[in-house]
């Protein structure tokens, strides 16, 4: 099984632009490929792992991850996917975000030399890149870059993008000329990046492939002579059907764990539907499919079990938060049961104050001595 294969028997591809030609080009070559993160928050969420398990597996066999962050983008915000317009960010507040990104990725990408992510690649040749879109552009003159980019790209062709359309026909919302302009944006980093760094591949969410093969035929038509190709990874969704994200209005389960706890974190994993286990385990698990398969169908012999998604549960905490905050997060949650308060400290406590009915005592009055039933109605 080559790489694309493996991908896609794990459900993180949803299209590519050439199946054939690029399972041919990951399999005979080290290929580098890009991933953008927009710094619209300083942690990122559970729908960035996809692209991130992509962007790992990617990285075990072979291949080299460009981790873009958009100082530039960034500033104006991507409509895909949106109905409406994003927020501008301050200079401050956006290069916190690109901070807190760059190390929230060190965990799953190796940049480097850096720890091991538990997967086993290794970073000798291959190591990720950060490289952020603010370094070219603030270089582009205005005028330049309509006359130098903006002239390969109608706007005949930009309207007829799933992104652009839909907020055209939209007339409430409509779209700005400042949003209009994201996608040729986009385009050229894909245009730059493989003038510069010769990457030959960019991956994202399904809701950019517009500006992934808008990024292609720019890049043709400014001169690149060699085939550049792209690669988009379905869109975890909530239980209502939203986009996971940090600005949609999907439910939001942050990577940070002072906005989601580790046990808050392991509950979602744990509270998975049935019919979502096997799907969530390969898009995630590092298990092997034949592995995961075993899972599956234990798991449907008995469900009430919860075999699968305590498989998940644990693998997920474990390759995010690390086998110590597993360990807790199980803890904490065996205290709902009766379990030990032993190896849990204050803050490991707190999330479950979100669960269950309690009420504050003086340390001193506790260990003065209070009645049973004083207690009991006090709480």
């Amino acid at each position: 099984m080559n790489i694309l294969e493996e991908l896609n028997a794990r459900g993180l591809v949803q299209a590519t632009t050439d199946d054939e030609g690029l399972a041919k080009l990951l399999s005979e070559e080290s290929v580098s490929f890009y991933a953008g993160y927009d710094p619209t928050s300083a942690s990122l969420h559970i729908g960035s792992l996809v692209p991130i398990s992509l962007m790992a597996r990617l990285q075990k066999a072979g291949h080299k991850p460009l981790v873009l962050v958009g100082g530039a983008t960034g500033m104006i915000g991507d409509p895909s996917g949106r109905s409406d317009e994003r927020s501008l960010l301050d200079a401050e507040t956006l290069a916190a975000n690109l901070a807190g990104i760059r190390k929230q990725l060190e965990p799953f990408v190796k940049f480097g030399d850096s720890a091991s992510d538990g997967s086993g690649s290794s970073a000798s040749g291959n190591g990720a890149v950060v490289v952020n879109n603010a370094d070219w552009f603030r270089e582009i003159g205005y005028i330049d870059f309509l006359r130098d980019v903006g002239k390969h790209l109608t706007v005949n062709y930009m309207t007829a993008k799933d992104s652009v359309k839909s907020r055209l026909n939209d007339r409430e919302q409509g779209i700005s000329y400042t949003e209009f302009s994201y996608m040729l944006l986009q385009a050229y980093d894909f245009a730059h990046l493989a003038k510069t760094q010769n990457c030959q591949l960019q991956v994202g969410g399904s809701d950019q492939w517009g500006n992934i093969t808008a990024g292609i035929e720019l890049s043709r038509k400014m001169g690149r002579k060699g085939k550049l190709y792209g690669l988009t990874n379905p869109l975890l969704l909530d239980s209502s059907g939203q986009k996971m994200g940090k600005t949609s209005s999907g439910t939001r389960v942050w990577l940070d764990p002072n906005l989601t706890s580790p046990y808050a974190f392991y509950q979602y994993w744990l509270n998975s539907e049935d019919n979502e286990v096997d799907k969530l385990l390969r898009l995630f698990s590092w298990r092997s499919l034949e592995e995961i398969a075993a899972i599956v169908a234990e798991h449907a012999e008995a469900p009430h079990k919860r075999i699968g998604q305590k498989a998940l549960a644990e693998d997920l905490t474990t390759w995010v938060h690390g086998a110590d905050a597993l360990a807790k997060a199980i803890a904490a949650s065996q205290v709902m049961f009766g379990g030990s308060l032993e190896l849990l400290s204050d803050v490991d406590i707190e999330p479950l104050l979100a669960d269950l009915p309690s009420s504050e005592m003086p340390k001193t009055e506790l260990e003065s001595g209070v009645a049973l039933l004083e207690l009991m109605q006090s709480s």
